[in-house]
């Protein structure tokens, strides 16, 4: 069947550029293949996508089917040929972005998958825990790519103040950690880098529990949670001290990286005293906290 017209390509009301159009929400299986200690890995992730280019203001609308074909034939050729990060997959869409939107300037794709991965309680029970993925890729035409990794990880803080206010006020001297309040922490920290420069998603999870109070953990038996409510409380934390800690674990981790490499670092903690939140955040580019921490 051949239709008369595409509206797309027609006048609009008004002639506005927009800055992003496309799909969102866009759930597909993605195959990752890496290698291990113990061989090849395959990890199917499951992936929500945002899809967008811009759109010129003498143009009625974008053809947004296009954007879902370029996504399912990314998809479909992971299945083939398994990739071996999310970002490559957030790069490729944008690329081909450009071919299918003829009119547009720039491509944009976000992804959030989630993953699990093994790790062990502050004794050594084996368990795996839950973890959130974030990837994306941004062009502009006759620009350069730039691709982004990063991670939403819960743990938990151990408020120093509260610790020091209880010790003041029962005149405790002990050797053990004192009681304070605590927060479920939630940080993210998100890398955006050019092409050819790469990060391991598994080091970035590692750099913000690192940095929390202590990591959290699904199922916990009586000796492990004291072991977790004890080191924790033994490392207490505002949530300023949290996002510190990333960007020093961070500067640490990768003295090869690129000044230009650009860093987020967000940590939000739900307070249990109170009935709001803390919130602190940093972004920069890596070479201002290389400047800043000498």
């Amino acid at each position: 069947m051949t239709l008369k017209c595409d509206l797309q390509y027609g006048k609009g009301d008004s002639e506005y550029r927009l800055s992003r159009v496309g799909v969102k929400g866009v759930r597909k299986p993605i195959l990752v293949q890496r290698d291990g200690i113990n061989g090849t890995l395959n990890n199917t992730l499951n992936c929500s996508i945002d899809i967008f280019v811009d759109l010129p203001g003498d143009q009625k609308g974008s053809h947004m089917s296009r954007n879902v074909e370029v996504l399912n034939e990314i998809v479909e050729e992971s299945v083939r040929h398994p990739i071996t990060a999310i970002e490559d997959v957030a790069a490729d869409i944008c690329k081909k972005l450009l071919v299918r939107h003829e009119y547009a300037m720039e491509a944009q794709v976000n992804i959030e998958a989630e993953y699990f991965r093994a790790t062990k309680t502050p004794l050594g029970k084996d368990t795996f825990e839950s973890y959130t993925l974030l990837a994306g890729g941004h062009i502009e035409r006759d620009g350069e790519l730039t691709k982004m990794v990063g991670v939403e990880v819960i743990g938990m803080t151990a408020c120093p103040c509260g610790q020091q206010t209880v010790t003041e006020m029962l005149e405790i001297e002990s050797k053990y950690p004192v009681m304070t309040h605590n927060q479920r922490n939630v940080c993210s920290l998100c890398v955006y880098m050019p092409d050819g420069v790469t990060v391991e998603a598994d080091d970035l999870i590692d750099i913000v529990e690192a940095s929390f109070s202590s990591p959290t953990f699904e199922l916990l038996k009586r000796p492990d949670e004291g072991q977790v409510i004890i080191n924790a409380h033994s490392n207490t934390k505002f949530v300023e001290d949290v996002v510190r800690a990333v960007l020093d674990n961070f500067v640490k981790k990768y003295p090869e990286l690129p000044d230009d490499v650009y860093i987020d670092v967000v940590s939000d903690s739900e307070e249990s005293i109170h009935k709001h939140d803390a919130f602190a955040e940093r972004e920069a580019l890596l070479g201002e906290l290389r400047m800043e921490n000498q």
